[in-house]
């Protein structure tokens, strides 16, 4: 850690990583206008291997990922049998092996879980020694950037092998200006080093969680509780759109989101909240509270340079836009709802539309 680097707050969910390195703000701009490098190689990374890695890993998650073609990166989860979120991780199939990287905290968890469900499928999973860096910016298109990750360009939606062993890919949900690199552990002192001399400066976990916040990506067991169900948080969509393919079936807890999806609404949202700058800070689990009365929880707390202190909060769904809120806990600060990050208007789904039919064919029972 450098002489300038401030670690993140402890206890915390980046905990042992870099919180900033002296200028938070100017890191951010410098991610919306130049490249930055982030180290977040505090996330776990799991590796399988074995011929059936691919079929077994599709009985027991959410994503479609039974025949994944070489390169692809896709979200995924593992549910409870409610339907309720346990983990999510970003997978990526790369030279006949699968690779799974996850929150620092649910590393161990995933692996004894996944160990404990191989019975008799050829496969194997153990803790992968890679580190992942992640580029933000729209100046990791430039010559000196390419020439320094030995690539004539980006990769598009797949992943590609890097001179010297880890890959680099586009980050699922992340846009045109966001990359990973899964490096050798080993190296990647030396990456962080050969990025800076090709312009790419250092950049901490706040840049990261401010460019995440504002795009309205959640993140587990921080933006999600343990009720949270896929719907609430935007992870229904196959590879490339979400976490949750809705056209698969015979994996723990897929009859609660098959039901949500027929019959109706999820009785959450994930919104975006722009927060009273003038206020203390409030922490991610504090309620949201409407005249008095708690219709939501608070997730990621973080300030950003265009935006100022934003969050992501779960609500109650349907709650207007212009709805009064404050949160805080014992330090109260008032909150309004983004109304551009509101959901879709509710439509009704399959199964909803034939109750309502048969009730009305009944007299309105």
């Amino acid at each position: 850690m450098s002489a300038s680097a401030v670690p993140a707050p402890s206890p915390g969910p980046d905990a042992g990583a870099v919180w900033h390195h002296g200028d938070p703000l100017g890191e951010q701009r410098a991610a919306a206008t130049g490249a930055v490098v982030i180290d977040r190689s505090h996330r776990a990374v799991l590796k399988l291997t074995g011929p059936e890695r691919q079929s077994w890993l599709h009985s027991i998650s959410t994503q479609h990922v039974a025949a994944l073609p070489d390169g692809a990166t896709v979200e995924n989860l593992s549910l409870d049998g409610q339907g309720r979120v346990e983990d999510h991780w970003i997978q990526t199939e790369l030279d006949g092996a699968t690779y799974l990287d996850t929150e620092p905290w649910r590393g161990e968890p995933l692996l004894s879980y996944l160990q404990k469900m191989i019975f008799w499928a050829q496969v194997a999973v153990e803790p992968a020694d890679l580190a992942v860096l992640t580029l933000l910016g729209p100046g990791l298109a430039g010559p000196e950037v390419l020439e320094c990750l030995g690539l004539p360009a980006l990769p598009d939606a797949t992943a590609v092998p890097l001179p010297g062993g880890g890959f680099i890919r586009r980050a699922p949900g992340g846009g045109d200006a966001e990359f990973d690199l899964l490096v050798p552990r080993v190296h990647a002192d030396d990456w962080l080093q050969r990025l800076a001399r090709a312009g790419v400066g250092p950049a901490g976990t706040w840049a990261y969680e401010a460019h995440r916040v504002a795009g309205l990506r959640p993140r587990l067991a921080v933006d999600t509780d343990e009720r949270t169900i896929p719907h609430e948080v935007g992870w229904i969509g196959g590879p490339g759109e979400g976490a949750v393919h809705l056209d698969k079936g015979c994996y723990r807890g897929q009859e609660t989101v098959a039901r949500v999806h027929n019959l109706g609404k999820p009785p959450r949202m994930l919104v975006l909240l722009h927060l009273d700058g003038a206020a203390e800070r409030p922490a991610p689990g504090d309620p949201v509270l409407s005249g008095g009365r708690q219709v939501g929880r608070l997730g990621t707390v973080v300030d950003h340079v265009d935006l100022g202190p934003i969050a992501l909060a779960l609500l109650k769904r349907g709650l207007p836009a212009d709805t009064p809120l404050t949160t805080g806990g014992e330090h109260p600060a008032d909150a309004a709802i983004d109304a551009d990050s509101l959901p879709p208007a509710d439509t009704a789904g399959a199964g909803r539309v034939a109750v309502d039919r048969l009730r009305g064919a009944g007299g309105g029972v």
